[in-house]
């Protein structure tokens, strides 16, 4: 009888772990790896230093030439071609250090073209002098936003630039459908610009 009980008992247990294993599909119960963070680059200078995603473009013969005559020299981070795909967002956006080193007062709108006011932001320990811009021709958006640190010799700004497609030019669904670009574009702009570190 004891051994009818025990045959019974082990039947019943491995009855139990065949269910389980049919059921959960034999998964572990581990906890999931967290996500890597993404792979950066440092590009650095005599004057300052910067972190950006390994996928985005360094170009330091970059020159701002919007000024007539005066243009602003920097480098600029180009985004990869993947973050503009399925967006209206267009592959020319990027995000540019700039220097003026004849600057008497450090400020966000002495980088934009237009008439602008410039405001404090702070982020942070860092307060810069911001100023932005937009504009528009033939379906396109253009949008600038300067954040200049204040007191930085040389005046040193970083610029967002963004360039995109009216979103109602393009079909929505289907083959060839976009989407508007959304804010994790301008969370990595902004993770960039605050890993900037100035050497003065």
């Amino acid at each position: 009888m004891r051994n009818a009980l025990i045959v019974a008992a082990v039947v019943v247990f491995l009855g139990g772990g065949y269910y389980a294993w049919q059921t959960y599909g034999g998964k572990s119960a581990q906890e999931p790896a967290p996500a890597p963070e993404p792979v950066s680059r440092t590009y650095a200078t005599s004057t300052f230093s910067i972190r950006y995603p390994s996928d985005f473009t360094a170009d330091d013969s970059y020159l701002y030439d919007r000024f007539e005559g005066k243009p602003i020299a920097g480098v600029k981070f180009g985004i990869p071609a993947s973050m503009a795909a399925g967006t209206n967002l267009l592959p020319d956006t990027y995000l540019s250090v700039e220097w003026l080193p004849r600057a008497k007062n450090c400020t966000g709108d002495i980088y934009v073209v237009p008439d602008v006011r410039a405001f404090e932001l702070a982020v942070g320990s860092t307060t810069y002098s911001a100023a932005t811009t937009t504009g528009a021709a033939a379906g396109n958006a253009y949008e600038e936003r300067v954040f200049a640190i204040g007191g930085s010799k040389p005046c040193t700004a970083v610029r967002y630039f963004l360039h995109s497609g009216n979103v109602g030019n393009y079909p929505e669904e289907g083959e060839g459908g976009v989407r508007g670009f959304d804010s994790a574009l301008l969370a990595i702009f902004d993770r960039i610009r605050d890993s900037l570190v100035l050497n003065q």
